[in-house]
């Protein structure tokens, strides 16, 4: 379990392509300062388990489920990515419960630079339009937001704004994505739930008949 506030920068050193898999190596001195074999380090907001380590760096197994819905899936070596270690119980919950469980991807429709922020606009599936709301939390690429602006529910396009200060521009990589970029996105888990208990209530349940003797 995460928070979404992002503790340091990492960068993607190594990557090992299989079938149905791939190992990623990624340089990452906070998170491995304290890190043990089996823990969880969120890399741009996808939960990897740590296989191995060394001074400054992580290894990870990505499986093919997370490589299709996420950006990793075109990663190269090089690329910076946001990390966040799992977060430890009392701890202070400065963003909100983030699980690494990406939904897929959004892309960057627009940026528009203000005097002390920026907004960023993102296309939004379908699917997940739903479990966006104004002024409710989203995870982008790891980053805990609060949305700031949605499209019409009858929108033929859906999309969906968040405002980022400047800590958030320099302390993550959403200060480089430009129009065209994606992100990974983690909609609200408490959403998730509501939609999946909403559509079990609302469709008829099939009925069972005793059988008498």
């Amino acid at each position: 379990m995460f928070t979404g506030i992002i503790e340091e920068l990492g960068t993607i050193t190594a990557i090992e392509r299989g079938p149905d898999a791939a190992r990623f190596t990624v340089e990452a001195p906070l998170a491995v300062s304290d890190a043990s074999h089996g823990d969880s380090i969120s890399v741009s907001g996808v939960c990897l388990t740590v296989v191995g380590q060394d001074a400054s760096s992580f290894t990870a197994d990505v499986m093919a489920q997370s490589l299709l819905t996420s950006t990793l899936g075109e990663a190269q070596p090089g690329r910076r990515v946001n990390i966040e270690r799992a977060a430890r119980l009392g701890s202070r919950l400065g963003g909100h419960i983030v699980q690494g469980h990406v939904d897929g991807t959004a892309t960057l429709l627009s940026r528009v630079d203000a005097e002390a922020w920026r907004v960023l606009r993102f296309r939004l599936d379908r699917e997940h339009a739903p479990l966006v709301t104004a002024k409710g939390s989203i995870t982008l690429d790891g980053v805990s937001l609060t949305v700031s602006a949605i499209s019409p529910a009858d929108a033929d396009e859906h999309w969906f704004e968040v405002s980022l200060i400047p800590e958030t521009l320099t302390a993550t990589t959403l200060g480089d994505r430009s129009p065209g970029d994606a992100v990974n996105i983690e909609t609200d888990v408490l959403a998730r739930h509501v939609e999946r208990l909403i559509a079990l209530t609302s469709t008829p349940q099939p009925t069972t008949k005793e059988t008498r003797a």
